[in-house]
């Protein structure tokens, strides 16, 4: 019987992951990055906000007045969350009120293309998704 170290039996549960399992841990990380405030911070930080051109920093306020709607609680659990998974960087500068930046690392980058299209394709199906509604609603009453 042989023996694995641990980057061995990390190496080896990585071609384990399958979502269809009900253990898989990626399934927590589609719970993740299916929320939509996810979505719109990626988005927002991968430069997809109106007057953005590509990826940029981002202060916690910038980021508050984007994302209409969030709550400071909501916002600061996503960024935390978004960090501790290697999504985002927070940058901390020793000014005069402390200045805090978020700005997306590769692997947020890389998840970043595909939330521009789930946020594009919403946005242009909604018309159609709002009419399906309306026709299903008229049908069950």
């Amino acid at each position: 019987m042989s023996t694995t170290n641990a980057a061995q039996r990390r190496e080896q549960a990585k071609m384990e992951y399958n979502a269809f399992l009900a253990a898989c841990p990626s399934r927590q990380l589609l719970d993740r990055i299916a929320d939509k405030w996810v979505v719109l911070i990626l988005c927002a930080l991968g430069g997809d906000a109106a007057g953005q051109s590509g990826p940029q920093a981002m202060r916690y306020s910038e980021l508050a007045r984007l994302l209409a709607g969030v709550s400071q609680k909501m916002l600061t659990q996503t960024l935390r969350s978004l960090e501790r998974d290697g999504l985002l960087t927070r940058t901390v500068t020793p000014t005069v009120p402390v200045t805090v930046t978020y700005e997306l690392t590769d692997l947020g980058l890389s998840l970043h293309e595909m939330t521009r299209g789930l946020r594009h394709w919403a946005q242009e199906h909604m018309g159609q998704v709002l009419a399906n509604r309306e026709e299903y609603d008229a049908r069950a009453s």
